[in-house]
């Protein structure tokens, strides 16, 4: 496999056309080895679509996609994928053992490395006293987690987790959570999509928002998180001239009511957007800051329409 350098992930315009419709139109991402990176958009902006032509489950229509520094399409680098999909329909005449002791087959894991490796995985996801049950007598939540133990049978060194907490309870999410954290430990890179931010926000390392098929901006968590608190100015008497003002320290000045919204990159900016405003005259009742969560930024990276 590729050096620690190498990127896992690794693609250049990568594009798919269903007939007239464009599913993806520029995919240009890179994913760094051991990070957590979460993959973000709303409905039909071609999540699924991305991560099918990364696993070479559907031909991409143009553009280029190298994984550990090989072409994506390669053996040897898809037999270190794993791949939890966000529909799957497992064999549930089969109990958990079995279910798994065939997905090791598949591998040609030898089978005592095979059996070592299901205990292991059993345990982890919290299914060990189930292992006897068939599948069909799984809750949701049940699948989800075989699902997960699937994904990761081969030890893999990239994993694409498609809406991995969906049917969870909180338990189950904290579980995932912890799972990813051990993957990143162990230097594993994990391809995250989910539409629950909040855990986006708690596990991932970098985010990618995705639009129209499109990469519209890719960041670091840290720096999205603590690069914009949203404001709100509470007062009386302001004229077009002082959002014109305002404009110096923040983005995205609006009126709504008798209320000023704004966004800053630094808290340290308001006092001085406090004094500015007395002098023009403006009555100030109020100002009221808040971190803007993910879902905020979501929301003004890729906008309303189609929504999560």
């Amino acid at each position: 496999m590729a050096d620690a350098t190498t990127p896992a992930i690794e693609t250049r315009s990568l594009r798919k056309v269903f007939g007239e419709k464009v599913a993806v139109g520029d995919l240009t991402l890179t994913v760094e080895q051991g990070e957590v990176f979460g993959f973000l958009g709303p409905n039909g902006a071609g999540k699924t679509t991305s991560i099918k032509m990364l696993l070479s489950l559907i031909a991409p229509t143009s553009g280029e996609a190298l994984l550990f520094g090989l072409p994506f399409g390669n053996p040897q680098v898809r037999s270190r994928i794993g791949f939890l999909p966000e529909h799957f329909r497992f064999h549930d005449w089969l109990t958990a053992q079995e279910f798994l002791a065939l997905h090791a087959d598949l591998y040609r894991i030898p089978r005592q490395d095979g059996l070592r490796r299901i205990d292991e995985l059993l345990e982890l996801v919290g299914l060990t006293p189930h292992r006897d049950k068939k599948l069909r007598e799984f809750s949701k939540g049940m699948l989800q987690r075989i699902g997960l133990a699937q994904a990761l049978l081969n030890e893999p060194d990239l994993v694409f987790l498609d809406e991995p907490t969906s049917g969870l309870d909180p338990v189950g999410r904290r579980l995932v959570r912890d799972i990813i954290r051990h993957l990143r430990q162990n230097g594993t890179t994990v391809f995250l999509n989910s539409h629950l931010l909040s855990e986006v926000e708690i596990t991932c390392d970098r985010v990618a928002f995705i639009k129209h098929g499109e990469v519209v901006r890719t960041s670091p968590i840290s720096d999205l998180m603590n690069g914009s608190t949203s404001v709100t100015i509470h007062a009386r008497g302001f004229q077009a001239e002082t959002l014109e003002s305002l404009a110096k320290w923040g983005q995205d000045v609006r009126v709504e009511g008798e209320s000023i919204l704004l966004s800053v990159k630094d808290e340290t900016a308001l006092p001085e957007i406090n004094r500015c405003l007395v002098e023009e005259g403006v009555d100030v009742y109020a100002i009221v800051p808040q971190r803007l969560s993910l879902e905020d930024l979501f929301i003004q990276v890729v906008g309303t329409d189609g929504g999560l």
